[in-house]
């Protein structure tokens, strides 16, 4: 029986053509977090065997127990869950206000606002490091919580505007317009109305923000040269040295970090998908 994705014209050569080039694709895709596992999971004498199997010989999780409890692993985790979290919380609820003013409203600058967002996200990254340290020192940031969330709320606010804008304007103004009438004020028309209406395109700016934050590493490595403060990805990238690295515990501290995002991904993908699709459309 044929799926429904195919017309009932398609050749069985067509069908098993499109099957394979998917199938390939999704090993291309796998293959690299396939190696990570099997890397995290051989001991150090056979780390660079080439057995090809999928569980390796003498398979251990030893390099998982001296990532978590040898390492200061939570002490990473700690910090990246601080800075994550107050960095996703505050910018969403910057870009709510600001998306819905945009969508909403209208005054003098309101294109020009909108025009700023975008061209922040031109500029690559990096370019910015050297006028953030100095501002960041100046405030006295440096090492310090703030320093990480500050940057994270100005790198993904602009993105956020623009989806959670775009979604807003595809919600009737008659919604809102009925609960004006009702004697609702304004506070109770965005929080009983809007926001959710709206939570698939807040699904995806969380999952963006939260991803954009927790993976971040260029300014983190930066503003947090206390061991203390290091969040996961510098942590992880200080386990290698100039003498090289113990790749297996590498391996495995990577897959454990990866984890709360492929969670938060897999919960949240039903609200990705149609956040991404449904924004596009106008009333």
């Amino acid at each position: 029986m044929r799926s429904e994705k195919f017309n009932k014209n398609d050749s069985l050569g067509k069908i098993i053509f499109i099957y394979a080039v998917l199938v390939t694709m999704a090993f291309i895709s796998l293959y690299p977090l396939l190696d990570i596992v099997k890397i995290a999971l051989r001991p150090a004498s056979s780390l660079f065997s080439t057995d090809l199997s999928l569980i390796p010989r003498n398979a251990t999780f030893k390099n998982f127990h001296t990532a978590l409890w040898v390492r200061p692993y939570f002490t990473w985790l700690k910090n990246s869950l601080i800075v994550a979290l107050s960095s996703t919380v505050l910018s969403i609820a910057i870009a709510v206000a600001a998306g819905y003013a945009f969508s909403r409203f209208r005054f003098r600058g309101r294109n020009l606002g909108l025009l700023a967002f975008l061209l922040t996200q031109i500029f690559p990254a990096p370019m910015m490091l050297l006028p953030t340290y100095i501002l960041l020192k100046n405030f006295g940031l440096l090492n310090h919580y703030g320093g990480g969330i500050v940057p994270y709320i100005a790198l993904t606010v602009p993105f956020s505007v623009w989806v959670l804008k775009g979604y807003f304007d595809t919600i009737p103004r008659s919604f809102e317009e009925s609960a004006y009438l009702d004697g609702a004020n304004f506070a109770q028309v965005l929080w009983g109305i809007m926001l959710p209406l709206s939570i698939p395109a807040l699904g995806v700016v969380l999952l963006n923000t939260f991803m954009a934050t927790w993976n971040e590493f260029v300014t983190a490595n930066i503003v947090f040269t206390d061991t203390e403060l290091h969040t996961l990805p510098v942590g992880i990238f200080n386990m290698t040295g100039s003498l090289g690295a113990d790749w297996g515990i590498f391996s495995a501290a990577c897959l454990v970090t990866a984890l709360p995002v492929i969670v938060l991904y897999i919960a949240m993908s039903k609200f990705f998908i149609s956040g991404l699709t449904l924004g596009g459309v106008r009333e």
